[in-house]
């Protein structure tokens, strides 16, 4: 098991990416007990002092004018979980609800909520085990807080609800049983502290990050592919053109076409050919992938930041004892993060798109129509390029942005939100269907440079071909298509195709 030492403010993509993968053991640095103790006493002492607090001796959202009595105060946290635990869906992925609790983790490591340790310590105990809250995707709508989705986790710290736990669902009450711990109380404050929060919005943002710029990395491997399989020119990429053209994407991506192709027999054959231009989806790919490449890094750092903030509500300020109520947990940051992200990735997939177009038209890529010998009899690559089409085309609508609608709730309480967990969820469907558009482009373009054999391509370029054509062959006739998409599909999530290439974001940390 990796452990992992969580700076109470600070995350990086690295770090991001070894919780998703698999079970972490976290640790915590020594004065970060020290600052959760001191917290928890500044509730208590506000408590002593008979000090009016939302959410700690009030009611909540438009009830937070009722005043809760101070024998009470334990009950009002456990039914504010069991209320609000309303959520409905498909369960996250057990991935995502790992970075979900490490984030939580760090926002109460800072002092800032009055929580006890123990209950710090108790989340950190749930990720050594591998123990993951179930949590239904839908139900939350970014302010105040991904409410029903963290009331799904509190609840396990109660006991109750159902957790992933030794690669099956079971009750959470089975999973404590197993490792013998009992649930815990909630005291005041602390179902308030665990429930507000962006930090399911913000996991599922960083997880749609990191799975970009893999799609990303595959596509410029793709693009690659794809020059020398339509006998495109080099010339887009010189390093004089990229030089005039301001953005740090845009240069980035350029490089690495540079190195992807660097010299080729193929290229050589058509030196002399009268071709002026190729058309844009070959010679325009440093340009687009690299606002792309901008866009991921602008997201990347934005949830970055949100990663290490305290987003509760109120706050408890350490070193006086006051409380604040503000409204740190409307994730309108991650919202527009999460929109300008799924323009990237539906532009990736709109670019392979025309690509595959490109390669299957003759008269443009000089290749057999649709890929294949015997065309007429054999139909290739047609069908195989519409699904491409009707995956690009669902992106498009996906793209919307969601940050711009906006229902009030609790009775006008809550009146501007932030849709900010829907903005990062359906990332995962569109990064899906790039990824498989990526892989009809990765058959179809190793199928063109076959078909300009004996020819060899650049070594990078061969590399990657050898990759695929130890899974899948050479189309020679019609065969049924869905299973070389699927293991294209699997190869480009290794991440194999494009493992020559260097980290597209730059790791950051907030």
């Amino acid at each position: 098991m990796t452990t992992l030492e969580l700076d109470r403010a600070r995350i990086t993509l690295t770090a991001a990416r070894q919780i998703i993968a698999g079970p972490v053991e976290i640790e915590l640095p020594k004065d970060a007990w020290l600052t959760a103790e001191r917290s928890r006493a500044n509730i208590q002492d506000a408590l002593s002092a008979d000090v009016v607090a939302y959410g700690v001796n009030t009611g909540f959202g438009k009830l937070a004018k009722t005043r809760v009595d101070a024998d009470q105060l334990s009950e009002l946290q456990q039914n504010l979980v069991r209320s609000h635990a309303a959520g409905v869906g498909a369960p996250l992925k057990p991935g995502v609800v790992r970075l979900v609790l490490c984030l939580k983790i760090v926002s109460l490591a800072q002092g800032y909520s009055g929580v006890r340790p123990e209950l710090i310590d108790r989340l950190i105990v749930m990720s050594a085990n591998d123990m993951m809250p179930v949590i239904p995707e839908k139900g939350s709508v970014g302010a105040s807080g991904d409410l029903a989705p963290l009331a799904h986790l509190a609840l396990t710290l109660m006991g109750e609800g159902q957790v992933f736990f030794q690669g099956s669902i079971v009750s959470t009450a089975q999973a404590l049983n197993t490792i013998e711990l009992k649930p815990l109380k909630l005291e005041a404050k602390e179902g308030l502290a665990l429930l507000n929060g962006t930090q399911v919005s913000t996991a599922l943002a960083l997880d749609a990050v990191l799975t970009a710029e893999r799609n990303l990395a595959n596509a410029i491997m793709m693009g690659a592919i794809s020059v020398d399989a339509a006998l495109g020119s080099y010339i887009p990429f010189d390093k004089r053109i990229h030089q005039v053209g301001l953005h740090r994407g845009q240069q980035k991506v350029a490089a690495i076409f540079r190195d992807l192709l660097d010299s080729s027999e193929i290229n050589h054959s058509h030196a002399q050919c009268d071709r002026v231009q190729d058309p844009y989806s070959l010679r325009c790919q440093p340009q687009v992938l690299g606002a792309c490449l901008d866009q991921l890094q602008h997201a990347a750092g934005i949830c970055l930041r949100e990663s290490a903030s305290v987003s509760d509500n109120p706050l408890i300020m350490p070193d006086t004892g006051e409380i604040l109520s503000g409204g740190n947990f409307h994730a309108e940051s991650v919202a527009f993060a999460a929109d300008n992200m799924a323009l990237a990735i539906a532009e990736i997939g709109s670019l392979s798109e025309r690509r595959i177009a490109m390669l299957i038209d003759s008269s443009i890529s000089e290749l057999p129509p649709f890929l294949v010998d015997d065309a007429g009899l054999n139909s290739g690559f047609m069908v195989a390029h519409v699904t491409a089409a009707s995956l690009a085309s669902e992106n498009k609508s996906l793209a919307h942005p969601a940050s711009v609608d906006s229902l009030p709730t609790s009775a006008n309480q809550e009146d501007h939100v932030s849709m900010a967990t829907f903005a990062a969820r359906r990332l995962a469907d569109m990064n899906d269907n790039t990824q498989s558009i990526l892989a009809v482009e990765y058959l179809a373009a190793v199928q063109g440079i076959d078909f300009r054999r004996p020819l060899e391509s650049t070594r990078s370029i061969e590399d990657a071909v050898e990759i695929l054509r130890q899974e899948v062959p050479f189309l020679s006739k019609d065969r049924v298509f869905t299973p070389d998409i699927q293991k294209a599909t699997r190869l480009l999530a290794s991440g194999k195709p494009a493992k020559s290439l260097p980290p597209l974001l730059i790791d950051l940390s907030a």
